[in-house]
């Protein structure tokens, strides 16, 4: 299951299942907690007592996302407030879409969508705004929750959105963090506008000290690396790893093996992600009301580099069969 256009009469989506990188009984897999803290306005995920991810949702943020994902040794593999370009946000969903004919809006670029730029203080017209959360699961060696977003321009709802997040205990201090999501016409046709540069499904921000300008290497399933050779250019996957203070560490972005050709946006400095497929790629594209545009990826966090990781091994061998 890749990115897709269905119509509400085509049935229910079904999401991944469960998978690891070991055969099953191979590693006493630890328990995953995944705790709600409405104060803070975080969802975070825990292996044995060790926090793992955070899911942020606080509507002064303006974009739900996911900071930090924490590597094998507790580094924070990806920076919330970057610089440059403050308006990311980790890990995070966005796009230009336009409900009807309304106005377009940019939820990429959030801070022109502030009410006022000298008053940052008095908040967002337009946002994602998180609603609740339908499910939430913890377990031995997994731990599950699903998000429902509402997408709002202008104070007007735009889209409906789910994210489904699946975290599984690899052993090591490994994991594997699997995202689906899913965006709705819940309130009239949407037309998107994306460009080449400001968006990808999703984006990440890897932290200064694993970026390619400080020595990371980014490298892809057809091993070409660097931000150069990898740019623009179609990938099953892309990894990002660095040592740093001694140690060698990353993550990779798995997307479906699903026949779907994907185009990838990757920067030294430490952003990258991958496109949809190119059929809904860098052109406008419309759902009609009550069409939905879905989509998922495995993300493995990983001691090593991709080589060490067995990244190509794990690709092919577990993760899309």
């Amino acid at each position: 299951m890749g990115t897709v256009i269905r119509s509400p009469f085509l049935g229910t989506l079904v999401l991944f299942g469960v998978v690891g990188c070991a055969a099953p009984g191979a590693l006493d897999r630890s328990e995953v907690s995944v705790i709600e803290d409405p104060q803070a306005a975080t969802l975070s995920f825990s292996i044995g007592g060790r926090e793992a991810c955070v899911y942020q949702f606080n509507q002064r943020l303006a974009i739900p996302h996911i900071w930090p994902l924490r590597s094998p040794s507790g580094k924070s593999l990806l920076v919330q407030h970057p610089q440059p370009f403050p308006h990311h946000r980790s890990l995070w969903i966005v796009d230009r879409v336009q409900l009807e004919d309304g106005p377009i809006t940019d939820f990429y670029h959030q801070w022109k969508n502030l009410h006022d730029a000298e008053q940052p203080q008095l908040g967002h017209h337009s946002f994602i705004r998180h609603d609740s959360f339908s499910s939430i699961s913890s377990g031995k060696g997994v731990g599950t929750a699903r998000a429902e977003l509402t997408w709002i321009a202008g104070g007007n709802p735009v889209l409906a959105q789910s994210w489904t997040f699946e975290l599984l205990d690899l052993g090591n201090s490994e994991y594997m963090l699997n995202l689906a999501w899913e965006l709705r016409a819940e309130y009239g046709e949407v037309k998107f506008h994306s460009d080449w540069v400001h968006y990808a499904w999703p984006y990440l921000r890897m932290d200064p000290s694993f970026s390619g300008e400080q020595g990371g290497t980014i490298v892809d399933d057809q091993g070409r690396r660097g931000q150069e050779a990898t740019n623009e250019k179609h990938a099953l996957w892309v990894d990002y790893s660095n040592t740093v203070q001694g140690l060698t560490e990353g993550l990779t972005v798995f997307t479906p093996d699903d026949g779907k050709a994907r185009k990838w946006l990757t920067r030294e400095y430490g952003t990258f992600g991958p496109r949809r497929p190119d059929e809904l790629s860098g052109i406008p594209f419309r759902l009609k009301r009550g069409e939905a545009v879905t989509g998922q990826v495995k993300i493995l966090v990983h001691s090593g580099n991709a080589e060490q990781a067995q990244t190509a091994e794990r690709y092919q061998d577990l993760l899309w069969h």
